[in-house]
């Protein structure tokens, strides 16, 4: 099975501009746990995930005041609609993170895959029933 068949089409895509809280609000209304940052002028893509938001609010940061931007990973691994899902998992497994974000053949996002997607995937009921939310 390859990462086109486990990715998730829809994306959720902020800019560098928008506060912690404001991605925080966008990601759990959608009930996903990472966001892609288009930033034009500086980094391109990135990721924000819970775990940066996560980070900041145990630094005492203000979320309100704090930008998507200052906790965007720009350092990116991402992944190839054609990657086998194996490979999707030893690149997360060796970066230490759980969403790769997919690019299609102009270099722009076509969808994000995440540990859970791939567990989907990898368990037979789930995979059959569909029953596994994302």
């Amino acid at each position: 099975m390859f990462v086109r068949d486990a990715m998730s089409t829809v994306i959720l895509t902020i800019g560098p501009t928008h506060t912690l809280r404001q991605a925080a609000r966008l990601m759990a209304a959608r009930r996903i746990g990472a966001a892609v940052v288009m930033d034009a002028d500086h980094s391109g893509v990135g990721i924000l995930t819970e775990r940066d938001i996560l980070n900041s609010l145990g630094s005492d940061q203000n979320p309100d005041l704090e930008t998507a931007g200052s906790h965007t990973t720009t350092d990116v691994v991402f992944a190839a609609p054609g990657w086998t899902l194996e490979e999707a998992a030893e690149a997360m497994t060796r970066g230490g993170f759980r969403h790769l974000i997919v690019l299609d053949d102009h270099g722009g996002p076509m969808g994000i895959v995440s540990v859970r997607d791939i567990i989907r995937c990898w368990t037979p009921a789930l995979r059959h029933e569909g029953t596994l939310a994302r």
